[in-house]
């Protein structure tokens, strides 16, 4: 099987079809007869090695090299062959960043040895940037890799700059062994690979943190089908392996940044996709959010439009089911119109303050992370949650009776003592009424 392409480069016609004719045996073959059409043929087919004649008319082999390494940019092997007998021509080849050097006429035997040797040297010069820059658990590239790697496409090609989060992944590792934790983040980063190209870069950034560039993509639709995915995708596969009965709140909240829009360099799109991701988190995880630079003042800008677009823009964009979860400081807004609205309409409104409490090896603000998921859940979509402090969550239930709120918490006892938490976890709450102002 012919696994390598080998550009051969000879103005001689007859040494060049003599040299084909020996290669052709072991490697895909391409011949060019003079440096400018060598240039055309690296640009279109990208050979694995270039072996040129040095003495050529217009273009030598030196310049040819100088020409595809420097000013076109393309990183490709060269072996020289010629019929000087010259040393220091030899020692020039050599000087330039050539892997070999072969004199003519040559012994075919010898040539097709030379060769194999080259290929062999490369393939384990690139089984070692491999290893060096490879996540060792999942197989994606490392930290380092992946900022060289995104560094080097996103000057070059636009497209979307991803930052990844595996949201409640710390209660896996707690609840069922690191060997568990290990096999989620590995099937996870099988599920990232899956959602793009092959063509595209998937890294590793450190723990449950990954990273993924897609080129040339700078649609949010395309963000939003990849979001959905992923995260149907991991909650399926860890019940795969941890069981049906398995309640931990396994999701990813992606932070997107497309380029150049907002950035050609990586450590630009980074942060940007870095503080898009958080917000994300800030905002009930498990989903995405692109960065747009200047929101402000395109805000303004579409409610300018009319009343249409300010309604659209002012809209939950893909509303989740279940409660409006929010960050305390938007959640003050809410709890202080509620006051406004019991005070003015004499309506009835009741808040709910839990607490998460352990005794055991599992953190509270893990705990308090997976209620804070079950619980926007099991609510109405009327209702308003917040992660009050580290393991306190506040619940605002609008419209809600007295005789309401036992239905309400009896619900939340219930679906929490089917969790993996319920024995090392205690829940209590506290319940207070809108007063108004």
């Amino acid at each position: 099987m012919k696994n390598h392409t080998i550009l051969i480069v000879d103005d001689e016609i007859v040494s060049l079809r003599m040299t084909d004719h020996i290669l052709s045996s072991e490697y895909h073959t391409i011949c060019a007869s003079s440096g400018k059409e060598a240039i055309s043929i690296i640009e279109n087919e990208s050979p694995d090695l270039v072996l040129s004649d040095l003495r050529m008319p217009e273009i030598d082999g030196f310049r040819l090299r100088q020409i595809v390494q420097e000013e076109k940019g393309i990183n490709i092997p060269f072996m020289f062959m010629t019929a000087d007998k010259k040393d220091e021509t030899e020692s020039k080849g050599f000087a330039i960043g050539a892997l070999d050097y072969i004199k003519k006429p040559f012994r075919a035997d010898v040539l097709l040895k030379r060769i194999s040797n080259i290929f062999v040297n490369l393939e384990q010069i690139k089984g070692l940037k491999q290893k060096v820059g490879t996540d060792p658990m999942t197989g994606l590239l490392n930290k380092k890799a992946s900022q060289e790697e995104i560094e080097k496409v996103c000057k070059k090609n636009g497209g979307a700059l991803m930052m990844i989060d595996l949201d409640s992944f710390k209660p896996v590792n707690d609840i069922y062994g690191h060997d568990m934790g290990d096999k989620v983040l590995i099937r996870f980063a099988q599920i990232l690979c899956s959602a793009i190209r092959s063509t595209d870069i998937a890294g590793r950034m450190g723990g449950d943190e990954f990273i993924i560039y897609c080129k040339n993509i700078n649609k949010e639709e395309i963000i939003k089908e990849k979001s959905a995915y992923i995260n149907e995708e991991i909650l399926r596969s860890a019940k795969e392996l941890m069981g049906e009965d398995m309640t931990i709140p396994l999701g990813a909240s992606i932070g997107c940044v497309f380029a150049p829009t907002e950035g050609k360099d990586f450590l630009t799109l980074f942060k940007k996709a870095d503080k898009a991701l958080y917000d994300v988190k800030q905002h009930g995880k498990h989903g995405y959010k692109i960065f747009v630079e200047d929101s402000d003042d395109n805000s303004a800008n579409e409610m300018a439009k009319g009343l249409s677009a300010a309604m659209m823009l002012m809209g939950e964009r893909s509303p989740k089911k279940g409660a409006m979860l929010l960050p305390p400081e938007q959640f003050k807004h809410v709890y202080r119109y509620l006051n406004r609205v019991v005070s003015n309409y004499r309506t009835s409104a009741y808040v709910l303050l839990y607490s998460v409490t352990s005794d055991g090896d599992v953190g509270e603000e893990d705990a308090a992370d997976v209620f804070t998921e079950m619980v926007a859940g099991l609510l109405r979509e009327s209702d308003v949650v917040t992660r009050f402090s580290k393991n306190q969550i506040m619940i605002a239930l609008t419209k809600a009776a007295g005789q309401d709120i036992k239905v309400v918490t009896d619900r939340i006892d219930k679906s929490w003592s089917e969790t993996e938490f319920c024995d090392i976890i205690t829940i209590s709450y506290e319940m207070g009424r809108f007063q108004g102002k």
